[in-house]
């Protein structure tokens, strides 16, 4: 069966990805989530133990599956399934195990959509709808996030009004980076309904175009 794939990407580290996720797993209940965690195992130079998954890595990444296993209190993943997630994935490895990983976690996806959470896992695979986070409070933008600019459909700042001042502000850090002022669509906190909406217009061109 085809599934929809929406990928929710950050300019860097809490800008607001996983609250949005959720947000939008309330509205598409049924659909399923995947949370990717690289880790490191001695190669980083860091203690091993400090890693929370360091003890999971193995020579093959561990994908996790179901309310057993990726229900966990006060983790995204537990997030996700209060949010309304069918089902959710949890995929564990090192950057190496990290595409064998996703494609493990994509073949066990029943639902007609599934929502995954990061970044670099675009090197691996293309979504079908691909939204860019960015918060007003955090300036800083990494260059994992410029390099998958060009792929997003969508722009969401988190922030509850619009406020076209701010869009021009973020665009200027972006080109003072190198990178083009990217021809999106800018959704706000408030704008989240109509954001649902747009991803809904996808999955029905998605669904009967195959």
């Amino acid at each position: 069966m085809r599934r929809m794939l929406v990928s929710v990407s950050g300019f860097s580290s809490e800008v607001g990805k996983t609250t949005l996720l959720c947000r939008l797993l309330d509205k598409h209940q049924g659909w399923e989530a995947i949370k990717m965690t690289r880790g490191h195992y001695r190669s980083c130079g860091k203690d091993p133990e400090a890693c929370c998954v360091s003890g999971l890595l193995g020579d093959r990444p561990l994908v996790l599956s179901g309310r057993d296993t990726t229900l966990k209190a006060g983790k995204d993943t537990g997030r996700y399934w209060a949010a309304g997630a069918s089902n959710v994935h949890w995929v564990i490895g090192t950057d190496l195990q990290i595409e064998a990983g996703l494609a493990e976690a994509l073949q066990r996806v029943r639902a007609q959509g599934v929502f995954i959470e990061g970044n670099s896992f675009l090197k691996f695979t293309r979504a079908d709808y691909s939204i860019m986070v960015a918060h007003p409070l955090h300036r800083d933008i990494k260059s994992s996030a410029l390099a998958i600019l060009p792929r997003m459909n969508a722009l969401f700042i988190s922030q509850q009004e619009p406020d076209p001042a701010l869009v021009d502000a973020l665009f200027s850090r972006l080109e003072k980076r190198g990178s083009t002022r990217p021809n999106l669509p800018v959704y706000f906190d408030s704008d989240c309904d109509q954001l649902s909406k747009q991803i809904d217009q996808a999955k029905t061109h998605l669904l009967t175009s195959v």
